[in-house]
């Protein structure tokens, strides 16, 4: 299914083409724990094989990789016109919530946290990397744009239950307060594990405007990042000239 999103994408145009957290399979968490890869693998290679066919950019959302017997790390590769692996993030906020009456979850049962903040240059443009729950996270993506980020990739499996009030809304803050362009791809659907996605993945510019955003079924979106918007936002409102780092 992937494969087919990217061939569509293409048709539209994508230069860079980001898929969701998880797009390689959709199970219960212990069956998909089992079947986690290695990187490079199988995975990895396809999407390899994808980026070097069309001489694109890939973020390939989320997969389960490896990291000892019953624990794996949820990693984001990203891949290169030559279809060769510029850089691989592992998630460093796991979702462990527990909403009364309604979805409990903890990803750490079987996922160990990241310890690394990554940053990956894409033809001239350094982009930055996280998943889903890191959204929540300020302090990630300030870190991301004070290393340089101008587009922060945001891969995920957003909530319904949270997904209606906070998805949005946090993704525009992201952009707003650090002036980036971000670029969500979520999942949409229900999970063997009974959990429901919320879709409505976007393009969200510095200035917190929608760009493009997915009606409510599996489908492809594009949008053009204008770089040249970017610098006239951080010429207008120069926020981090103006951050007072004597005081915080």
């Amino acid at each position: 299914m992937a494969s087919q999103f990217i061939d569509t994408a293409v048709e539209n145009g994508a230069d860079v083409v980001v898929l969701p957290e998880m797009f390689n399979c959709c199970g219960h968490t212990e069956v998909m724990v089992r079947n986690a890869e290695e990187i490079p693998g199988h995975t990895t290679n396809t999407m390899s094989d994808k980026a070097r066919q069309y001489g694109i950019y890939i973020v390939c959302g989320s997969i389960f990789e490896k990291a000892g017997k019953n624990k794996v790390y949820n990693t984001s590769v990203i891949i290169g016109r030559d279809g060769k692996i510029l850089a691989k993030y592992s998630k460093i906020h796991l979702f462990d919530i527990d909403i009364q009456d309604n979805i409990r979850y903890k990803e750490s049962e079987h996922v160990i946290a990241g310890k690394k903040i990554v940053t990956v240059n894409m033809g001239g443009v350094k982009a930055g990397l996280s998943i889903c729950y890191d959204l929540r996270f300020c302090e990630l993506f300030r870190s991301l744009a004070l290393n340089g980020a101008k587009i922060i990739f945001i891969p995920s499996a957003f909530t319904q239950t949270t997904g209606e009030y906070h998805w949005e809304p946090l993704i525009k803050a992201r952009a707003i307060e650090n002036q980036v362009f971000v670029v969500a791809a979520n999942q949409i659907g229900t999970s063997p594990n009974n959990i429901t996605c919320y879709g409505k993945s976007m393009v969200v510019d510095p200035w917190g405007r929608v760009l493009a955003k997915a009606k409510d079924n599996e489908n492809v979106i594009t949008a053009e990042i204008d770089l040249d918007l970017l610098n006239e936002v951080r010429t207008e409102v120069p926020l981090f000239e103006q951050r007072r780092t004597d005081l915080y």
